[in-house]
């Protein structure tokens, strides 16, 4: 019976070491496709940046009053609304 017993153990260490090699696999796959997903995305991210500092080099170049009129009217309107919040107690 202990013969049997110890079969029984050996088969259970065997199939739990089979387990843990799959689920090391399963997370070693996982791992390596979150690291690739978070590489695709920061490269769009650094891509997209890019392009809007280009985008914004243009816009300058082609209207540059535009521009520093928008930038004053927007720096008067948080001053404006910091005063506010400063004097509103």
């Amino acid at each position: 019976m202990s013969e049997t017993v110890m079969g029984r153990v050996g088969d259970q260490i065997a199939e739990t070491a089979r387990t843990a090699s799959r689920l090391t696999s399963a997370m070693t796959d996982a791992v390596e496709e979150g690291i690739g997903a978070a590489k695709r995305v920061a490269k769009q991210a650094g891509d997209a940046a890019e392009e809007l500092f280009d985008d914004t080099t243009k816009r300058l170049q082609r209207h540059p009053v535009e521009t520093v009129v928008g930038s004053m009217v927007v720096g008067v309107c948080i001053g404006i609304l910091i005063g506010w919040l400063i004097t509103r107690d």
